[in-house]
């Protein structure tokens, strides 16, 4: 999956730090205590808003131009790079158990090499998504 950038209008907090908003993600609001943190729950609270509108199979939204936005007085700009990939990565490893048929030479050829079948299906998968 490529990435995706959402425009993002970072306010400065009158407690310091900085909240988040995104105007093609109304739902999606965070905040930090410094850029850097602010930036890193940026990127969090996008991900969790998009992986939610998947669940629910609702469509992702269109990125806007981010020529077209003008910030209001106490906010500025901040394109966000999202990769759902590494995202889904980092948040959800929960196991999923799968069935599958193999060919009873393979199986037999796989276990007396003591070979880990979750693990190779796991590489094998990996290597595919990568490529």
């Amino acid at each position: 999956m490529k990435k995706l950038f959402y425009p993002a209008l970072f306010h400065k907090a009158e407690e310091g730090g900085f909240w988040v908003s995104f105007p093609d993600v109304p739902e999606c609001l965070t905040q930090g205590d410094d850029m850097t943190q602010a930036y890193e729950m940026a990127v969090d609270a996008l991900g969790l808003a998009l992986t939610c509108r998947e669940k629910e199979q609702q469509p992702l939204p269109d990125s806007s131009d981010p020529t077209t936005i003008t910030p209001e007085h106490d906010a500025f700009l901040v394109v966000i790079e999202f990769d759902m990939l590494s995202y889904k990565k980092r948040t959800s490893s929960r196991a999923v158990k799968k069935t599958l048929s193999i060919p009873e030479w393979l199986n037999e050829a796989a276990m007396s090499m003591d070979l880990n079948f979750s693990q190779v299906l796991q590489e094998a998968l990996l290597s595919k998504i990568q490529a």
